[in-house]
Formats: C-alpha cells, structure tokens, sequence
C-alpha cells in the first residue's frame, strides 16, 4: 500500500517509542523511572474530582470548539493577574499544548517555511513542522551551562530568506530550563534579524519591546493558544 510522503517523512515519537521497552521491564519485575514523558506528579484538586464524579448530565454532547465560555472567562481572570488583558473571544480551549502548538504552525507556517527552535526541544516540533511543510532548524544548548539560551548571534546563523519563525518555550521542554529576562530580552532586541511577534494583533518591531512583561503583552494571544503552562512565543521574520 502506497502513503503520502508525508507519512513517510513522518518521524516515530522517541516518547512512545520507549514505551514498548519500558512495559517489558515491568513484566519482569524492573522498577522503572519514568523520564519520557511528564504524566502529573501532583494532586487533581479534590473539587475537580468531585464535580466529575456528581456531573448532572445525561449527556455527554460536543463543547463548543473554542471551549465553553465559562472556562474561556476564568482565563482571562487568571491572566489578568499577570497584567495581560484579554477578552474570552481571545482565547481557545485545546486537548493538550500539542493540539495548541500543531494549530499554531498550522495557522503561522506555509510549506517551505522555516523555523527556529532550540535543541534539545520537544519531539513533536519536528512532526507538527512535517505536518504543515515546514523544516525545522534547531540552535544547539548546552549542558555545560545548564541548558541556558545561547547568544543571539546563534539564532542569527540559521536565519534564512525562508525563516518565517523562532519559538522559545519557557520553561523549556524537556530541560526544565527556566529562561532569564535578560535571556528573553536579547531574542527581543535584536535588530540584525528583523523580527516581528506575529500576532491577531498589529505586528510591532521587536526592538521596540524593552522588558519580557512587554513580549508577553504582545505575544499573549499565542501563548494561551498554546499553553496555560508554558509561555511560548512566536517570532516571525520579515
């Protein structure tokens, strides 16, 4: 049977990949330690618990695609707690970072298209870019260091007339690695590439953000499309 090329381009999970190995040691008695994939390790809320267990509903029908209002209201009561005003209308509900960060490319990249992420990043980068026709460049970090971000000078060496984005996730996955305001601040204030923060929202030259507070302002649409637990920006190249 023949599949798009797509599909054979298409790399396997590393994550699941690890999965069958890890089964087959607990059937033979090995302890494993997971460090493949970050299931919760804190409690659900018991009152989360209890509304699921005394939902009154007969019916379990489709929510509305950009999620229900009332959960849409509270985020933007959470978020104005960070000094980022939002309407509900300004934020979409997804399953998970992964559907938010795949509708992100698909919405922000073209076949072609290429985008900047840090290395080591998040598998699936690399197959939501195949998804969508885009090409992954990455910029190394480093153990040595913590993992910290490199020099914008770094960035700059894989910029390209087909660069069209460079993602940062703060904290990183999987390094856990917290980027400083000044770290942020120097992808912000980097004039050499160019850059714009693409957003629903006017586009404003990235020199004139001075302060991480001001690149979350602008970059907040996003990142609530993408995660409530990761701040990821997007940073378009003219």
């Amino acid at each position: 049977m023949d599949i798009s090329t797509r599909a054979e381009n298409m790399p396997q999970s590393p994550i699941r990949k690890l999965a069958k190995y890890s089964d087959a040691a607990k059937r033979n008695g090995i302890h494993v330690y997971h460090l493949n994939i970050g299931q919760p390790d804190i409690l659900t809320p018991p009152c989360a618990i209890e509304a699921v267990r005394n939902m009154d509903r007969s019916i379990l029908d489709y929510s509305p695609s950009q999620g229900t209002q009332s959960l849409r209201t509270k985020m933007v009561g959470y978020y104005a707690e960070y000094g980022i005003d939002l309407s509900p209308d300004e934020i979409i509900i997804t399953a998970g970072g992964s559907e938010a960060i795949l509708f992100a490319f698909m919405a922000c990249l073209n076949p072609g298209d290429e985008i900047i992420v840090t290395d080591p990043s998040y598998a699936n980068y690399m197959a939501f870019a195949i998804s969508c026709g885009a090409v992954v460049k990455s910029v190394k970090t480093h153990i040595e260091d913590g993992f910290k971000l490199p020099p914008v000078e770094e960035f700059e060496k894989q910029i390209t007339p087909k660069t069209r984005a460079i993602l940062i996730c703060n904290p990183n996955n999987p390094t856990g690695y917290l980027y400083s305001k000044q770290e942020m601040k120097q992808i912000s204030t980097s004039s050499p590439t160019k850059c714009t923060v693409s957003l629903s929202t006017p586009s404003v030259p990235i020199s004139q953000l001075s302060t991480l507070k001001e690149l979350r302002r602008m970059s907040c649409s996003l990142t609530l499309f993408l995660s409530v637990t990761a701040s990821v920006v997007f940073v378009s190249a003219h």
